[in-house]
């Protein structure tokens, strides 16, 4: 398959503004990570997405490809429909900016499970959850799986809920994942996703991929147990610099 990963990188954060271009071992997130893409052998092209003129100097500087994008985007998969729209894939990759240490050989499971034979219209990955501070905590966004392993429900609350178990007997039943914002589209899926309102359910949780399951789309999941450090907050970075002195 002809696959194209894109990095979309927005400048404003409300936790950490121009966190793309914060300096993470010695040079910007948004290089590190777009460096981190291109290790991904699936993949063809890689593309960052931005909104902002000084992500876009730097990416370019760096040497990757990059393109400008409108600010008014509500989600990043919105900017990424405008990024590659007239762009030849058969599979498009998400792969968010602030994930510098995505695993490669994750980002190649996912782009096999889109070629697989039931073909889902979006993709992602999860990892089960195993402490009760990671089930009640409402920054990590836990899902819910059917039979085929396709995507039920995605919330920040605690999902499934069991209504006669403690916290520690839920995870026993080791039915608890938490999802990982590593995203893959077919083009058909991104155009019609263009044309699609922000849904309730999405603005409620502050969960983009809410709108596809609210339009009836399936979501296939892989499963994990890699979790690398995500950057979303000032302090993460600092987590991250020593995630990378003992992870070199």
């Amino acid at each position: 398959m002809k696959v194209t990963a894109v990095v979309p990188a927005r400048y404003a954060s409300s936790r950490f503004p121009g966190k793309m271009l914060a300096t993470l071992g010695g040079e910007p997130l948004i290089v590190r990570t777009a460096r981190q893409a291109h290790k991904v052998s699936g993949v063809d092209r890689v593309l960052v997405a931005t909104d902002d003129q000084r992500i876009f100097d730097v990416v370019h500087k760096a040497g990757f490809e990059v393109c400008m994008t409108r600010k008014d985007h509500p989600s990043g998969t919105d900017r990424i429909a405008e990024a590659t729209a007239g762009l030849e894939a058969e599979v498009v990759v998400n792969i968010q900016g602030d994930e510098p240490f995505i695993d490669p050989v994750v980002v190649d499971r996912l782009i096999a499970r889109m070629g697989e034979d039931d073909s889902p219209d979006m993709g992602s990955a999860c990892t089960l959850i195993r402490s009760e501070e990671e089930l009640v905590d409402p920054s990590v966004v836990k899902v819910v799986r059917d039979h085929q392993g396709c995507a039920l429900y995605f919330s920040r609350s605690q999902i499934p809920y069991g209504r006669d178990l403690t916290a520690a007997q839920a995870l026993e039943q080791q039915i608890c994942f938490r999802h990982l914002g590593l995203y893959a589209y077919t083009p058909v899926f991104l155009r019609s996703w263009s044309k699609l309102p922000p849904h309730p359910l999405e603005e409620m949780e502050k969960l983009e991929q809410l709108r596809a399951l609210a339009n009836g789309y399936r979501i296939a999941l892989i499963e994990t147990e890699q979790l690398a450090p995500g950057i979303d907050t000032p302090e993460d970075l600092v987590r991250a610099e020593t995630f990378m002195s003992t992870n070199p």
